[in-house]
């Protein structure tokens, strides 16, 4: 049995597109946020956290929805193909309302209160597709293959996000945007919509998603010893984790959130920070983004490997630990430095490695202790840990950055990753060695 990479790379192309576009949310809408509408850090990193609240609640429901779903495209592509279109219309109101704005145009739809209501459908609609887009690699992928199909996922993901960076980064580069009382971001709008609205239309045309999730059944059916729940007396029951384990995942799943915390706080104030620190604007932090994704792609198997040679454990504990030595570095290399340089692309490239080192053995760690249980569920608790620690540090960094300092940023990183080194010290449990693979093979217990 061998994975259809080719099939795989389709249905990729959801998470390619998915990520393009949160890239490109995470990095501008701060901008307009403040320098359009004037709003200060809290008010600017509460609606940053917006849509990981909308997340945690329609994420499942839209989830069951699309299980119960039954259509001549299949019961995922609906919701991807009517999400993205009407995803891709709202996105381009946005830097529409954000030039007239800026252009002193004052009306009931041109205003702050009309971009919120926009961005708050956007953000609605991007929910509604994530979880079925999330579904549909497993759906078609037999179980002992999703590992592998996993990493292919990633690597498409990674690439959304590198689309984005290389474009802004050649639209925007300081050059063009230095001294203008505004920048308008319109065209990297149309682009980005345009990058998902190709990607889904390409899946609409090469996914047979009812025919491969069909053919999908009957292997698994064909192995029933693929399906890891006791079912001793033939009971759905589900099975209680023993106490060790329990302790063992509450520690995993804080370390998930405490790193989540500190990563994305410098995600969503990277560009403001180094503005304000240095005048650079989106276009610099275009590219240490990019230097940092290109970073965790090179890595990827690389890191794979490494974790079947000395654990997911261990594997964690070098990113969380590069990861809080990078920040702090970060730290001194911006507010002692007036503009980007070589060594702040190493370390970012480095902040790459790491995020790649905790980010593709995490999941596995949850996952490997449901054992018994229902690896939906368990799966379920990684996006929570992770969505709770997205929801709460764009709202605690940016009111920190208002009432202290702007330079608290990278401190702030650094603290939170090096306390989810320390959580992870209590994790015993989870960590499943793989020896003799290399490639994307190392990914087979990576799920």
């Amino acid at each position: 049995m061998k994975l259809n990479y080719r099939n795989t790379v389709l249905v990729g192309l959801a998470f390619l597109a998915i990520t393009a576009f949160w890239q490109m949310y995470d990095n501008v809408v701060p901008l307009i946020l403040t320098n359009t509408f004037s709003l200060n850090e809290t008010w600017t990193g509460a609606i940053m956290a917006a849509d990981n609240i909308l997340a945690l609640i329609l994420l499942p429901v839209f989830g069951k929805l699309s299980d119960r779903t039954r259509t001549r495209i299949g019961k995922r592509m609906p919701y991807i193909l009517i999400g993205t279109l009407i995803a891709v219309i709202l996105i381009n109101i946005l830097p529409v309302i954000d030039d007239k704005c800026a252009a002193g145009v004052n009306t009931a739809f041109y205003s702050l209160t009309g971009f919120i209501i926009i961005l708050g459908l956007l953000l609605f609609t991007m929910s509604v597709f994530r979880s079925p887009a999330v579904a549909l690699m497993p759906d078609i992928t037999p179980k002992p293959l999703r590992s592998k199909g996993n990493a292919v996922i990633n690597l498409m993901g990674a690439a959304g996000g590198i689309i984005y960076l290389a474009f802004t980064a050649i639209m925007y580069p300081k050059s063009k945007t230095e001294g203008l009382d505004h920048v308008s971001y319109r065209i990297l709008f149309v682009f980005i919509s345009a990058v998902m609205a190709l990607a889904v239309v390409i899946m609409l045309l090469t996914v047979k998603e009812n025919k491969l999730s069909s053919e999908n059944d009957r292997i698994e059916k064909e192995h029933p010893e693929w399906d890891l729940s006791e079912d001793a007396g033939g009971s759905s029951e589900k099975t209680k984790l023993p106490r060790e384990v329990l302790v063992s995942m509450i520690f995993l799943l804080a370390s998930i959130m405490l790193w989540y915390i500190g990563y994305n706080a410098v995600v969503t104030w990277f560009t403001p920070y180094i503005k304000s620190l240095m005048g650079e604007d989106i276009g610099g932090a275009s590219t240490c983004f990019l230097i940092a994704n290109i970073g965790a792609i090179i890595s990827y198997i690389p890191l794979g490997h490494l974790a079947g040679k000395i654990g997911r454990k261990k594997s964690i504990y070098l990113g969380t630990i590069i990861l809080t030595l990078t920040f702090g570095l970060s730290f001194f290399l911006t507010t002692m430095m007036h503009s980007l340089n070589a060594l702040m692309f190493v370390v970012f490239a480095l902040v790459g490695f790491a995020w790649a080192a905790i980010n593709i053995n995490s999941l596995p760690m949850v996952v490997e202790m449901c054992k018994g249980a229902d690896t939906g569920t368990f799966t379920g608790f990684y996006y929570t840990a992770s969505m709770a620690g997205q929801i709460l540090t764009p709202i605690l960094s940016g009111s920190l950055m208002r009432h202290v300092s702007y330079k608290i940023l990278f401190v702030y990183a650094a603290c939170f990753s090096f306390l989810s080194f320390l959580t992870m010290t209590r994790v015993r449990h989870g960590d499943i060695k793989v020896a003799g693979k290399t490639g994307l093979e190392a990914f087979e217990d990576l799920e």
